[in-house]
């Protein structure tokens, strides 16, 4: 099945609304995608005939064993996962870095250290310095380029010591849309015998993971991101699946991902997150396996996206007011998400968001959780910036549109 953008959008109610006589315009993914209808659906589905928790003998509860099964499985295909057991759900991302985070950590003394980055959202930061101080521990920041909002490599790979216990490191900002060749990263923490714990949030709806061939120790990301419900997802590697010890009640599984998962799951999410993955399969060919319809979709995805990411650049080049933080050349295109953040000379992030909000525009303002980079960049001050991120489900003339509400501003 090809890409068809009009296919696409229709698959989504939130793009059909019309909100005082005047068309929406998403702009805002990055903060959280719209929702399909296939999605809806299997959620509802579930709360209104299976309702129900694990362990009973009768139908609903069956049910909801089946829905997290098809669930770990989904998003095992979706990660590349070795197996269905190395996927763990929470309540959100940050959630579960925080409580990951505890097990981790427990065997940390003063000697060790531990490396974040400043282009990281801070569930992958805060989570790090808080268990360090517990422990006594150090906590570097590796920079970014202040050129192009990448990640300062040879400051990161500089701060990896034989004391390193752990690497947080992001695989793509949510911020500025900087992608980060986390491979390399990754290998340096192996070669002293420290931890990955890799914040895929923002790139998941962005490109197809694959945790075995990235080799790292843990991997999170929303499912609410990449066109899903609130759920968040952990993958722990096989290595550390039963070597960590969690913080549980004490009856609950010490046996596979479940000794992770406090308290009831969200079952009608998991069975929206088993629909968002077989949505993002759908462009694949329908005999292939899950994980190869993702492989074939995902590439049809990008190049979408690639050509969003090239219009919205050649627009801003002809608007002088407008400043880009991060890659801004349209031939690096591959080497970010098609997130963006502007800031436009001559008025406030938050007065543009407003102006825009007014017309039916979602974008966001502010620092995005992303406060070591806003810092370094030196916005924190005024407001942070303008973030305007497309997915697949947007189109070039919603740009054009956007430029038209911007005028005022130009």
């Amino acid at each position: 099945m090809n890409f068809t953008l009009e296919a696409i959008r229709q698959q989504f109610p939130a793009l059909q609304q019309r909100i005082d006589d005047q068309p929406v315009y998403f702009f805002d993914g990055p903060g959280g995608s719209q929702v399909p209808h296939s999605v809806l659906s299997a959620m509802t589905d579930y709360l209104g005939r299976y309702n129900s928790n694990l362990g009973g003998a009768f139908f609903s509860s069956y049910e909801t064993v089946s829905v997290m099964a098809q669930a770990r499985e989904s998003v095992q295909a979706l990660l590349n996962a070795p197996s269905s057991d190395n996927i763990v759900f929470g309540a959100n991302m940050t959630s579960l870095t925080f409580q990951l985070s505890r097990a981790i950590s427990r065997n940390w003394t003063e000697n060790d250290e531990v490396v974040v980055t400043a282009l990281d959202h801070y569930s992958n930061v805060s989570s790090w310095q808080q268990a360090a101080e517990d422990k006594g521990a150090t906590v570097h920041q590796a920079r970014v380029n202040e050129s192009d909002c990448t990640l300062d490599y040879t400051h990161l790979l500089s701060l990896i010591n034989h004391n390193t216990k752990l690497v947080a490191v992001t695989y793509a900002s949510n911020t500025t849309g900087s992608l980060v060749d986390v491979k390399k990263v990754i290998d340096a923490a192996h070669q002293v015998g420290a931890m990955v714990y890799v914040d895929a949030v923002h790139y998941a709806p962005h490109g197809l993971l694959d945790v075995q061939q990235l080799e790292c120790d843990f991997l999170a990301c929303s499912a609410y991101k990449f066109f899903g419900p609130h759920v968040g997802i952990a993958y722990v590697a096989p290595q550390w699946l039963q070597a960590l010890s969690p913080y549980k009640v004490e009856p609950a599984t010490n046996i596979g991902p479940g000794r992770f998962e406090t308290g009831t799951q969200s079952f009608e999410a998991l069975s929206g997150v088993v629909a968002a993955v077989e949505y993002l399969a759908q462009l694949g060919e329908s005999t292939l396996t899950l994980r190869e319809r993702l492989q074939q979709s995902f590439l049809q995805y990008q190049q979408h996206e690639a050509t969003l990411s090239r219009y919205f650049l050649s627009k801003v080049k002809t608007q002088s007011k407008i400043t880009v933080f991060g890659i801004s050349d349209e031939d690096r295109v591959a080497e970010r998400t098609p997130t963006f953040a502007i800031q436009i000379e001559g008025t406030t992030p938050a007065d543009v968001a407003a102006v825009l909000g007014k017309q039916q525009m979602c974008v966001w303002n502010g620092h995005f959780y992303a406060i070591g980079l806003c810092q370094q960049l030196g916005v924190l001050d005024q407001g942070g910036v303008i973030r305007i991120g497309f997915m697949h489900y947007n189109s070039v003339q919603e740009i054009d549109q956007l430029f038209i509400a911007l005028e005022p501003f130009l």
